[in-house]
């Protein structure tokens, strides 16, 4: 056997080994021509392949549960989503495109708008290249695109998966994962953990790698050609956990859920989530023409409160602005959106849409019952956060934060917080910004990854600042849904924890067998390390 070895990130612990079944690539992009002669006729082949598509999508949803069901129902959602199917009936009639053409271009407009978006809208791209994909393989009468049947337990390799895929495994059937491209936050890492399964996104080369078996490590990153023998030793079944945050020695620790839609707060509440720490509002402003109203703002966020009466929730101002598809906001073309005019940058031009917003939050809260705080995106200096919190206490909202996503808000953060109620860290991008790398792209991944000290070590100059003020400290990027590196957090003063729905039990498990001793002494020694991979070695040891 030769000693075939990649290095990638580790984002599903567990190490599993067994043969190799590559998932296909992609369809290419279909041919301009031949012009089809009727061009209504075509256009009309259009709407019943998204049904047939939407449908098997149906099918499956029906044969799993949690959040692979919802995924499954979402991209089905997505399949027949009329705007997509109007603007490719469009290009027939109006360009003469064949239909799987038009398709692809039109779909392709969609996953444009929400890559310049970046963050976690720029993570829904991939999902509007499965539905085209899938469509276009309709129409073209080939066969659609994904993992195919496995017959025997395998290790998975592919250039990236798409959430419906990934969705769709059979966790008995699939070993471990593992993708060129992907990484830390994708949607990958985060089915792979709720599913238990091992998996390395950001392996450069795997495509390449002509071997039969590999063996994958997810907590190191490693991958290596194996003997073909079949082992696992994933993370198993999901933890149990009694839904209270809290230490072994007693110490309390919020765990909480992200959301960005009705659906995610019902699935955050039903798993356990004490409240949400991260309220994304943008759901209701991505579709919109003209700037939603006040009531229509206050009818959507109510649907997100109402599972959470009497619990803390945490809304996040609109993040949006010039790199978001906006059309309401009329943006300027910028060189570089995500260094430009967003977040809480766009209400200093737009005051009055802020205004609006949280006229519409503070409503929503009286109504819902729910105990309702409000933070601002991409704060870079104190006088933004004291202009903010300036605002929502006008509105009616006493209870106002910011979002530390920016170095320098991370370095000013003793400033800051003289002026704010409390902080978040969203781990995602800060780490994109203090190492100038791109989520999305899997070439820099590895520099993204939670575990890189440089990235530890600025959140800890948060959290000592945080102590010092005596203010509460939130992490709500993928960081926190770690286990072991949620650990590593309250090691560095964070009071609570705020993730994916899908990683609330294993978390608030983690923290159950934990003490405050041992989580410092993991952060003394991930803080120590020269790398993410001893950072995390040194972080279990105390354990």
């Amino acid at each position: 056997m030769s000693s075939a070895r990649l290095s990638g990130v580790g984002v599903s612990s567990g190490r599993a080994s067994g043969p190799v079944v590559r998932v296909a690539e992609t369809l290419p992009e279909p041919p301009l021509g031949p012009r089809p002669a009727d061009t209504k006729e075509e256009a009309s082949r259009i709407r019943p392949a998204t049904e047939v598509v939407a449908q098997r999508l149906m099918e499956r949803a029906k044969t799993v549960e949690g959040e692979a069901r919802a995924v499954l129902e979402t991209t089905a959602a997505m399949a027949g989503d009329p705007s997509l199917i109007k603007s490719a009936e469009k290009l027939v009639v109006e360009e003469s495109l064949p239909a799987a053409r038009a398709v692809h271009q039109a779909a392709q407009k969609f996953v444009t708008a929400l890559q310049a978006a970046g963050g976690y809208m720029a993570e829904r791209a991939r999902d509007v290249q499965d539905v085209r994909d899938r469509v276009v393989a309709e129409l073209l009468g080939l066969p659609a695109p994904g993992v195919p049947d496995l017959v025997a337990p395998s290790v998975l390799v592919a250039r990236d998966l798409a959430p419906a895929d990934t969705a769709g495994l059979d966790p008995s059937k699939v070993l471990a994962l593992v993708t060129e491209e992907g990484g830390p936050t994708s949607h990958t890492a985060i089915l792979a953990r709720s599913l238990g399964i091992p998996a390395v996104v950001a392996c450069r080369g795997v495509l390449a790698l002509e071997v039969p078996a590999l063996e994958v490590d997810g907590d190191t990153g490693q991958v290596r050609e194996s003997d073909g023998k079949v082992r696992a030793a994933g993370t198993g079944r999901k933890a149990s956990w009694n839904g209270v945050g809290v230490l072994k020695d007693g110490h309390r620790v919020k765990v909480l859920g992200n959301v960005g839609s009705p659906a995610d707060a019902a699935a955050a509440a039903a798993a356990g989530a004490e409240g949400v720490g991260l309220f994304r509002t943008e759901f209701c402003f991505l579709d919109a023409a003209e700037e939603p109203t006040v009531a229509e703002q206050t009818a959507a966020y109510e649907a997100v409160l109402a599972p959470f009466k009497g619990k803390p929730v945490v809304v996040r101002t609109l993040d949006a602005g010039a790199d978001k598809p906006l059309a309401f906001l009329s943006p300027d073309p910028e060189p570089n959106p995500a260094l430009g005019v967003r977040g809480l940058r766009v209400a200093f031009d737009r005051p009055d849409v802020l205004d609006r917003q949280l006229e519409a939050i503070a409503a929503a809260a009286a109504s819902s019952g729910a105990e309702v705080s409000v933070m601002a995106p991409m704060v870079a200096t104190a006088a933004e956060a004291s202009w903010f919190v300036a605002r929502a206490r006008q509105a009616g909202i006493q209870r106002a934060g910011v979002m530390v996503e920016v170095p320098s808000a991370a370095l000013s953060a003793r400033e800051i917080l003289q002026v704010v109620d409390f902080i978040s860290i969203g781990t995602n991008d800060l780490a994109q910004y203090v190492f100038a790398a791109d989520r999305q792209l899997g070439g820099v991944a590895a520099l993204n990854d939670p575990w890189q000290p440089a990235l530890l070590r600025l959140i800890a100059q948060v959290g000592e600042a945080a102590t010092a003020a005596g203010k509460p400290i939130g992490v709500c990027g993928e960081a926190a849904a770690d286990p072991l590196l949620a650990c590593v957090l309250i090691g560095m003063g964070v009071t609570s924890l705020s993730m994916n729905h899908t990683a609330l039990a294993d978390v608030g498990a983690k923290l159950a067998t934990s003490s405050m001793d041992i989580c410092q002494l993991a952060a003394r020694g991930a803080l120590a390390a020269g790398d993410p991979a001893t950072a995390k070695l040194a972080a279990r040891a105390p354990h």
